[in-house]
């Protein structure tokens, strides 16, 4: 009689391998991208938020607190110079129209 169970273990192997390499990589990129996205509506959100709020010239150093603020309410965390950039790209397209102030900027995942 023949024995297969070298072969069920090996199938075993190369589908742990498959997943480990292919599937598991994905998942992390798709939810890596999933949450960004989500980061970036949030700070849309709180940097209309804030220009609501601070009316008026020289107030940014308040602006960029309340953006943070917001950000740690929602428990995000980041890097600054990533926030940095993200904050200031907000910003760009608020002044330059892309945004409105009171405008919905998106569905944002809570989790």
């Amino acid at each position: 009689m023949f024995d297969i169970t070298i072969i069920i273990e090996a199938a075993f192997a190369l589908i742990a391998v498959v997943i480990t390499a292919i599937v598991i990589p994905y998942i992390k990129k798709k939810t890596t991208v999933a949450q960004q996205e989500a980061i970036n509506n949030w700070i849309r959100i709180a940097v209309a938020a804030a220009e609501q709020i601070y009316v008026g010239s020289d107030r940014g150093v308040e602006k960029k607190a309340h953006v943070i603020a917001f950000l740690k309410s929602k428990g995000i965390t980041f890097d600054m110079e990533s926030v940095d950039a993200m904050i200031e790209a907000a910003v760009y397209e608020l002044t330059n129209g892309f945004i409105k102030v009171g405008e919905a900027v998106g569905v944002v995942n809570p989790e």
